[in-house]
């Protein structure tokens, strides 16, 4: 199932939140090689984790991890402006109607459907938010997944070439996609909606509603 859990509300979930960082430092420590830390606990967190980001995770039926991604608004610090910056020509995103979406992890061993639920996820937080885009950065390996899931970005910028290449991508919310990604998710629309309204309660009702 999708949970969408802010950070101040990760306690309440322990083992789900115990696993998610782990396999975060498992896929981008390990893995992937990637330049992050990993604490004594053996965490991959960063400074971004600390603004209370908005996660979208996919929780097994054990209670475990089996994917997520990390959503932060872009009015505020984020991962593309801070860091990523160069690879747009020194541009930065800053709008009320664009959020980043930051560590896409899965867990090894997850179902194929887990990706497209979490590109579900987020499409869903874009209607319940009013969010008309998403921003991101994005490695060379992740083009066939969303190529997979049917979800492309526009690209802003890029830099590196064949499997070191890094892209930051711009996704515009589009109805015609969740259709396509509901049905790649093997989830149907009504358990998705129940999912989010489950987390937010009756605003993302009226925002779903007005978004519809």
């Amino acid at each position: 199932m999708l949970r969408y859990l802010y950070g101040s509300q990760l306690d309440t979930y322990p083992k789900l939140a115990d696993t998610m960082f782990r396999d975060r430092a498992a896929q981008f420590k390990d893995r992937l090689k990637w330049d992050v830390a990993v604490d004594a606990q053996g965490y991959e967190r960063d400074e971004y984790d600390a603004q209370d980001p908005l996660y979208v995770i996919w929780q097994k039926a054990d209670g475990c991890h089996g994917g997520s991604m990390r959503f932060l608004p872009t009015m505020g610090p984020t991962m593309v402006n801070d860091h990523f910056s160069g690879v747009m020509d020194g541009d930065t995103v800053h709008s009320p109607y664009i959020w980043e979406s930051t560590r896409f992890c899965l867990s090894q061993g997850s179902e194929s459907r887990v990706a497209a639920a979490l590109v579900l996820g987020g499409i869903e937080i874009g209607r319940g938010f009013g969010i008309t885009q998403c921003v991101g950065v994005f490695d060379a390996r992740m083009v066939r997944i969303y190529r997979m899931i049917g979800s492309c970005p526009d690209i802003l910028g890029s830099s590196g070439t064949g499997a070191a290449k890094i892209s930051v991508g711009l996704w515009t919310f589009d109805p015609a996609d969740r259709v396509s990604v509901l049905t790649r998710a093997r989830i149907s629309s009504a358990l998705s909606e129940h999912w989010y309204a489950r987390a937010f309660g009756d605003r993302p009702a009226k925002l779903l509603a007005r978004a519809a």
